[in-house]
């Protein structure tokens, strides 16, 4: 089974659905508002955008977790 690349224009509900361990990453990156009700539409570009984290390298680490 292929696993799902993880893209800058996914939503945040989205990696959450694909990766099981994106809440400690995106913790770690200080997104902790990963559970309210903009995360259903907010993208993983726009998120790091606001809390100015490093988009490629949030990236690279959602892509290396199951």
């Amino acid at each position: 089974m292929n696993k799902i690349q993880i893209t800058k224009d996914m939503t945040l509900s989205e990696v959450l659905a694909y990766r099981n361990q994106a809440p400690q990453i995106l913790l770690g990156f200080g997104m902790h508002c990963f559970s309210c009700p903009i995360s259903q539409m907010e993208t993983l570009e726009e998120a790091a955008e606001v809390h100015d984290c490093d988009l490629n390298l949030l990236l690279e680490k959602l892509n290396e977790i199951d």
